[in-house]
């Protein structure tokens, strides 16, 4: 359930498109900007909101564009990662301090690299979960790259013809959807396979993980009943175009002090190849100012939720510093 003291409210950040902010703590505390993936909100940083509180932080947590109670834009090319950057800038500045601490967890960490990478001036320090940085590569598409990977069948390319994704995620019950997702323990990229759906594919069954309540669930159920999925598809379908319209930081690395966390069931850590960059130099090259990286054992993919005192301790830890 959600922690006690949280505000509601919501910021304009572009022409058309406000966003729904969750906040608690001092509104005079530095600011901590927690960034969500999918298909989660706000609420999945709940745990850390509390943490963050107790510690004299403001803790603040959007729901992205296409999320929650955020406005839903209906181009599909409305979701760029330049569009979501834009739209924490917006928010940033609404906060009135001049930089923010940021964490943020699956295509909130993307998200997250590339605000640090765009306006590294806005952002102290950064805690990132789940998913590591790699800077542009001039030589292949994101799509192409997965694609050489894992296949075609790899769940992100699968998901990119409008429509299609949403029709076999209509096929299953809103409370089943979050339990399987969520529940998710297989520690290998996801792949569908041929003839299957997204949720034939996965490892869970559906039956509720341990360290979340059937309240949760239902949070999660009425949240995406009212938005159905397809914003959150649309990041997904804009992979090629942010790597189209990114061309100018080929290369780039991202130079904000950072920390990073990854539980060692991770689909993304047990990607071919990240193990290696992320422990043998490459993923230091990329981020000069990585200061610290932390396995965390038997933990899957939704590790703030699954370990929330863990995670919630690396970050205050880490943000105290600064």
């Amino acid at each position: 359930m959600e922690p006690e003291g949280v505000r509601h409210r919501t910021v304009e950040v572009a022409r058309g498109v406000r966003l729904h902010v969750a906040e608690t703590g001092p509104e005079d505390g530095p600011a901590v900007l927690l960034v969500h993936g999918f298909p989660d909100l706000w609420y999945g940083w709940r745990h850390q909101m509390a943490a963050l509180a107790a510690r004299g932080f403001r803790a603040v947590a959007p729901d992205l564009r296409g999320y929650g109670d955020s406005d839903v834009p209906p181009a599909k090319d409305s979701y760029t990662t330049f569009h979501l950057v834009g739209d924490l800038v917006a928010l940033i500045a609404d906060l009135g301090q001049p930089q923010v601490f940021v964490a943020g967890h699956d295509w909130g960490a993307y998200v997250a690299w590339q605000l640090c990478l765009l306006r590294p001036d806005l952002v102290r320090a950064l805690v990132n979960l789940s998913v590591e940085y790699h800077p542009r590569r001039s030589e292949g598409t994101t799509l192409q790259a997965i694609r050489a990977l894992c296949g075609d069948d790899h769940y992100m390319c699968r998901f990119q013809d409008p429509g299609v994704a949403e029709a076999e995620f209509a096929l299953y019950d809103h409370r089943y959807k979050f339990k399987a997702i969520l529940g998710m323990r297989k520690a290998a990229p996801i792949i569908l396979s041929k003839g299957k759906t997204f949720f034939e594919s996965l490892d869970s069954d559906g039956t509720l993980p341990a360290w979340l309540s059937e309240e949760d669930i239902s949070y999660y159920a009425e949240k995406f009943e009212k938005t159905g999925f397809t914003g959150g598809l649309n990041f997904y379908r804009c992979l090629d175009l942010n790597w189209e319209l990114s061309a100018p930081w080929t290369g780039a690395p991202v130079k904000v002090p950072t920390k990073f966390i990854v539980g060692d069931l991770d689909l993304t850590y047990n990607t071919p190849g990240v193990k290696d960059y992320i422990h043998k130099g490459g993923f230091k090259a990329s981020v000069p100012n990585l200061e610290d990286v932390v396995i965390l054992e038997g933990v899957g993919h939704f590790l703030n939720q699954e370990k929330p005192n863990e995670v919630s301790e690396h970050i205050c830890e880490f943000f105290s510093k600064f």
